[in-house]
């Protein structure tokens, strides 16, 4: 079964991102082994994509991406309990108290 989004196929799940995101994930995270003048270039490149307005959403379809692929392989990292004090057990205040 082969899987498109658009005319693209999508074969990894590095494809699935580069296609979500609509540019390579290298160009964000870098690529190993890169040189001062290959990540300054890079870093150039992504600043004009930010500024670009058909890329206002960026950030937010990132963030998006990221919590949804955190929920579907960890979703406990989303179970948040808020943590209770027990009653009458409360800091000091006062330096030097005895503990």
């Amino acid at each position: 079964m082969r899987t498109y989004i658009g005319h693209q196929q999508a074969v990894s799940a590095e494809d699935f991102v580069e296609l979500a995101l609509g540019t390579p994930v290298e160009l964000w995270l870098g690529a190993e082994g890169e040189t001062d003048e290959e990540r300054a270039a890079r870093l150039d490149a992504a600043r004009d994509i930010l500024a670009d307005p058909e890329y206002s959403n960026l950030p937010d379809d990132v963030a998006r991406i990221a919590a949804e692929v955190i929920e579907a392989h960890a979703p406990e990292l989303f179970n948040v309990i808020p943590l209770v004090r027990p009653a009458g057990r409360r800091r000091s205040s006062r330096k030097g108290a005895a503990a």
